[in-house]
């Protein structure tokens, strides 16, 4: 039996989890906080993603971001308007 994804958040938990099998993942949904900027209008949601995975360790920032970026990049163009990311490894917890 298929599990169903219903919202948006889920979706993209699913894809971060798949991708960076994160020891420790806070996503939070912040749009509400963004209503009339011109990216809302779009339907884009704001997000603020707190992740901890070995897969960061020895990477630089840029790095990390990429990696979260790559795990959700086709909902970015429509489901996701900004998404603030705190990525750490393990070892800077």
């Amino acid at each position: 039996m298929e599990t169903r994804i219903d919202t948006r958040m889920e979706r993209i938990e699913q894809r971060l989890r798949a991708a960076l099998e994160p020891v420790e993942m806070t996503l939070e949904d912040e749009s509400a906080l963004h209503a009339g900027h011109a990216g809302a209008a779009s339907g884009g949601g704001h997000y603020q993603l707190r992740i901890v995975s070995s897969k960061f360790e020895g990477l630089k920032l840029v790095m990390r971001h990429r990696l979260v970026y790559d795990s959700v990049h086709d909902m970015m163009r429509g489901e996701i308007h900004a998404l603030a990311i705190t990525a750490l490894a393990p070892s800077e917890v």
